[in-house]
């Protein structure tokens, strides 16, 4: 398809929001605003019991008391290891193009 420049700019400017104007994706039933409130409001019309959050075992206790490993330098909260890559690991990247000759 080609377009105009005339036509592409007006097509373009569809899709830019005016100045003030928030995208829609920010806000309704699972926005972080009233998340918790919302998802109660629509669980009670819709008449459904929540979870029910078992108590921790006993075998989890003890490492709930254990002081962190991690402290955090700037607010002194624990940090916790989310992924630990091995020394020496080949990185990812997308493969080389071979040119036929």
């Amino acid at each position: 398809m080609t377009l105009s420049a005339d036509e592409f700019m007006r097509r373009f400017l569809l899709h830019v929001l005016p100045a003030g104007l928030h995208r829609i994706r920010h806000y309704g039933l699972l926005a972080n605003a009233g998340r918790r409130a919302h998802l109660a409001q629509a669980r009670q019309l819709l008449h459904v019991v929540p979870a029910t959050v078992e108590p921790p075992s006993a075998a989890v206790a003890p490492v709930a008391l254990m002081p962190p490993t991690f402290v955090c330098p700037h607010c002194g909260a624990a940090m916790s290891i989310v992924e630990i890559f091995a020394r020496g690991q080949p990185i990812r990247a997308p493969p080389t193009l071979q040119v036929a000759a």
